[in-house]
């Protein structure tokens, strides 16, 4: 089907939801991580079809952290983030906090880009809404980067977003989520590394985009690590 050429075309690997989260656990149990001894927390999308990947995370590792932001924007801050590390659990003298930030988008059966099916509507939905209205701004000249207060959340995702595009130019819509994938993790590692005590505290941090297909959820991991006593090692999603 036209959705599974599209997927292969720009996806290297791709794992159905819980596929993937139990993989995550998996290999974060060989750096000691585990659901007694340590505390997630989510950055995806407020979207509602974006919540199987939460349900799932909490299923396996117990409730979640949430930091959810439209297109799943980090814009928790310091705050949020000491708020999730003072719910850790304090085992061994340790503190371990697992991060994952997944954005999303869909695929429909005929290879569109941005379009998903979704219960009760006839008509198709666009995945993700909020980077959809980005990319129309774009397209037509008329993209606004003052804070509307009555629109505080894609008001700060367009402010964002933009310094990571060349002027002139105009992703594509998954080029765009892949940048948005790249932008959450680096907001969330500037406030990591300002807040986090590496002598006392492990984490990992998960990241990847989240594919709504005509068949199923799938993730597709991008870069993954933990941190263990200061020492950052990459985390191989296999």
């Amino acid at each position: 089907m036209e959705f599974e050429k599209v997927l292969r075309e720009n996806f290297d690997r791709i794992f159905k939801e819980v596929e993937y989260v139990k993989k995550t656990y998996n290999a974060l149990e060989d750096f000691g991580f585990n659901d007694d001894n340590s505390i997630a927390s989510v950055c995806v999308c407020r979207d509602e079809i974006s919540q199987t990947i939460r349900s799932i995370i909490k299923h396996i590792w117990g409730e979640a952290f949430d930091f959810s932001s439209l297109a799943g924007m980090f814009t928790a801050g310091k705050t949020g983030l000491k708020a999730a590390m003072h719910h850790a659990p304090r085992t061994g003298g340790k503190e371990r906090y697992v991060f994952y930030v997944i954005p999303h988008t869909a695929i429909n059966e005929d290879g569109k880009t941005g379009f998903c099916k979704r219960r009760g509507i006839k008509e198709e939905s666009s995945a993700c809404g909020a980077l959809c209205l980005f990319l129309d701004e774009l397209y037509t000249g008329k993209l606004l980067i003052r804070i509307d207060e009555e629109d505080i959340e894609e008001s700060l995702l367009k402010r964002r977003l933009i310094k990571e595009i060349t002027y002139g130019d105009i992703p594509s819509l998954l080029e765009l989520t892949k940048i948005t994938r790249k932008v959450i993790q680096e907001d969330l590692e500037q406030a990591l590394e300002k807040v986090v005590d590496t002598t006392k505290s492990d984490y990992a941090v998960l990241t990847g985009i989240q594919i709504h297909a005509p068949d199923a959820n799938y993730i597709w991991p991008a870069d993954s690590y933990v941190v263990i006593d200061g020492r950052k090692q990459e985390l191989k999603i296999e």
